[in-house]
């Protein structure tokens, strides 16, 4: 699919892009991006070292002053590039893919990110534009000087523990998968008693995959959990944007699940102000297209007005400060937040969620139970990757089986097609980061979701695969 996303920049090191590459993005993004105040920040990854000097090399002779974060989650940057007013900043990183992959994430003034549609289009053309010329890194040292931020991760673990109920959460027995990423740099910190698992930092991923969205990535979490009967574990992904739970049984909590928790938690955390408009009532929280009715339905009966936003942080960020939305979350785990500047972070989610299932513990009920209302209303396939050749004659093919299905409700068109009915809905979109085409359905009953699923699986997988 090429280096240049929808969200971000990123691909197979070596073969979607290569270091001359990443010199010349960096000579690029002051130019775009304007401001000379640059932040970089970098995860574990085997090629991470190579990929910051030349970003660095770029910036700089681009004229950009850099301050380094170093070793960093992704939130970590977007929280810095915000509180410290940076003009723009650089995470590298690959979050949940690979560990041939690696990639940059972008975001201007106030964290603001910056997409494909709003600057990265033009990087790839005068990227372009600079190979078409043959320019080459030019001879500058070794080492570009850099400006370190003192003391940023004490900064960071700060403020997040001023958000978290540290005392409740106490009362917890649970587990935490770092996935040898950078969710290592905050564990002990902040789960002082917990079960650590995969600490060690380590670029090459070697205990499973950064991606807890893969069901092999959590089985040594949820082994963990029920062989030491715990209460619920977490697992953090590569770069530690996201956060996802296994119950007290090892079972996988699907996260748009968890969007009404994270809700209910941020409302009433005492450190949380509504932006913008702290009379609006209800408030608001952003939920992306693929969430489940369950979900959405939790969030209307606890008085909050859900608002349908398309999938990425490229797309979610901006919405939920144009609505002035207090928090909100998607399928993939990323969960946004108005007090962290609109970003999404993995632990403030993590500790949000905790907090409310050591309130659920206290109270006799188990993560499970505290769940149930909302997992158990629907019936919900999760999910499915197809790759097929033609997207578009996929797509059309299924939508006309979505015609049989009964009489449509409602219709989203903003990311794919949501299609409502009273039984049930169903999503079809394409893949923004990946080459894939992705079904969701979900239904009223089990039988139903057998049927549609079959029907519209079937449609996707015709002519054109």
């Amino acid at each position: 699919m090429g280096f240049f996303k929808a969200y971000d920049m990123r691909g197979t090191f070596g073969v979607d892009f290569d270091i001359e590459t990443v010199y010349r993005v960096g000579l690029a993004l002051p130019k775009v991006v304007k401001g000379r105040r640059w932040l970089v920040g970098c995860d574990c990854r085997t090629t991470s070292s190579d990929i910051h000097n030349a970003l660095v090399k770029g910036l700089a002779v681009a004229g950009a002053d850099v301050s380094d974060l170093g070793l960093s989650t992704t939130p970590m940057v977007y929280f810095f590039t915000a509180a410290d007013g940076f003009d723009g900043s650089v995470m590298i990183t690959a979050s949940h893919n690979p560990p041939t992959d690696n990639g940059l994430k972008v975001s201007m003034k106030t964290a603001l990110p910056v997409g494909y549609a709003n600057g990265l289009n033009e990087v790839e053309r005068q990227v372009e534009e600079f190979a078409g010329g043959g320019k080459r890194i030019p001879r500058v040292p070794c080492e570009v000087p850099t400006t370190p931020l003192p003391g940023a991760l004490q900064r960071y673990i700060a403020w997040q523990k001023e958000r978290a109920d540290l005392d409740a959460i106490a009362g917890l027995k649970f587990a935490v998968d770092c996935s040898n990423g950078m969710a290592s740099l905050f564990a002990r910190d902040m789960f002082p008693g917990a079960v650590i698992l995969n600490e060690e930092m380590d670029g090459s991923f070697p205990s499973h995959s950064p991606n807890p969205l893969k069901a092999e990535a959590r089985e040594q979490l949820a082994k963990t959990v029920r062989e030491n009967g715990l209460d619920c574990g977490v697992i953090f992904d590569g770069d530690a944007d996201r956060a996802m739970f296994v119950d007290e049984r090892g079972e996988f909590v699907q996260p748009d699940y968890l969007i009404p928790i994270v809700a209910r938690a941020t409302r009433s955390a005492p450190t949380t102000q509504p932006p913008n408009h702290p009379t609006i009532q209800p408030l608001k929280i952003i939920h992306d297209v693929r969430t489940s009715r369950g979900a959405v339905e939790t969030l209307v009966a606890d008085g909050f007005e859900p608002v349908m936003v398309p999938v990425g942080h490229a797309f979610a960020k901006p919405i939920l400060r144009e609505k002035g939305a207090l928090c909100g979350g998607e399928l993939a785990g990323h969960y946004y937040f108005s007090e962290f500047f609109g970003c999404d972070s993995g632990l403030l989610a993590a500790t949000r969620i905790l907090g409310e299932v050591a309130k659920a513990k206290a109270a006799g009920t188990t993560f499970s139970q505290m769940m149930s209302p909302i997992v158990s209303r629907y019936a919900n396939s999760g999910e499915i990757n197809f790759k097929v050749d033609d997207k578009d004659a996929s797509i059309a093919r299924a939508l006309e089986v979505a015609k049989t299905l009964g009489a449509e409700t409602a219709r989203s068109e903003i990311d794919g097609f949501r299609l409502e009915y009273r039984e049930g809905w169903i999503s079809i979109r394409k893949s923004n980061t990946e080459p894939y085409l992705r079904l969701i359905v979900e239904c009223d009953s089990a039988e139903r979701l057998a049927q549609w699923k079959a029907r519209l699986s079937a449609a996707i997988e015709g002519a054109g695969r």
